[in-house]
């Protein structure tokens, strides 16, 4: 039996803390409700979603199964709702946090690839020892 997404997740895996992010998120995706869709994948072509690699790379993204996309803290809230994770997404909804949780992805959005590096740089120099 064949499972047809319901959300599909848009991720840059150039990115450490992304591709960390999407691992977790597929080891809670038993049902398959999620699809995971890499920018950097041989054939995927980002305007076929009317949208250019340059909006995918500057935040998350994601398309609902009636091909509407969904950006920011809503590709984030639909994707941890859809894997029964709605509480832990909650707050993004809601009328008093949004704003600040938004501003805040959006610092994170465009900081990503150097957090990421730099992340990676510190983990290794602990972890890779030799």
């Amino acid at each position: 039996m064949t499972t047809i997404a319901e959300f599909t997740l848009i991720y840059d895996s150039h990115c450490p803390i992304c591709r960390r992010e999407v691992a977790w998120l597929q080891s809670r995706n038993a049902a398959g409700c999620i699809a995971f869709q890499d920018i950097h994948a041989d054939g995927f072509v980002p305007e076929r979603l009317g949208v250019t690699e340059a909006e995918l790379m500057a935040e998350i993204h994601g398309v609902r199964a009636d091909g509407s996309l969904v950006k920011g803290i809503d590709a984030f809230h639909a994707t941890y709702s859809l894997l029964g994770l709605g509480w832990l997404a909650a707050p993004l909804r809601w009328r008093l946090t949004r704003p600040m949780f938004a501003g805040l992805y959006a610092v994170f959005a465009r900081y990503r690839l150097p957090l990421g590096a730099l992340l990676a740089r510190k983990r290794c120099q602990t972890d890779c020892r030799v």
